[in-house]
């Protein structure tokens, strides 16, 4: 599903014009990208939770020359799904 298939879903769902679905799922993404940065964590009950995690640094290989490198340590995001999610998929 892209984005635009999750607009015209909502847009149907909640019988609003698409332009105002898409404003709504971006003001949504904007929020969530936001409460990640400051917080570090977001819980949508039933739905999941997003979690920012830091990696460690590590070893790896270049694919290319084969050189071994050193993979510096970053930040990742995390989702971990609610009951109610996994119960749904589940069905």
């Amino acid at each position: 599903m892209t984005k635009a298939d999750l607009v015209a879903k909502i847009a149907s769902k909640a019988n609003m014009t698409k332009a105002a679905a898409e404003r709504a799922l971006n003001a949504f993404l904007d929020s969530v990208k936001e409460t990640l940065v400051k917080e570090g964590k977001l819980t949508l009950t039933g739905f999941g939770a997003f979690s920012v995690e830091t990696r460690k640094a590590r070893p790896g290989r270049n694919p290319r020359t084969g050189a071994k490198i050193t993979i510096p340590a970053s930040k990742m995001v995390k989702f971990r799904a609610g009951k109610l999610l996994k119960d749904a998929v589940k069905k």
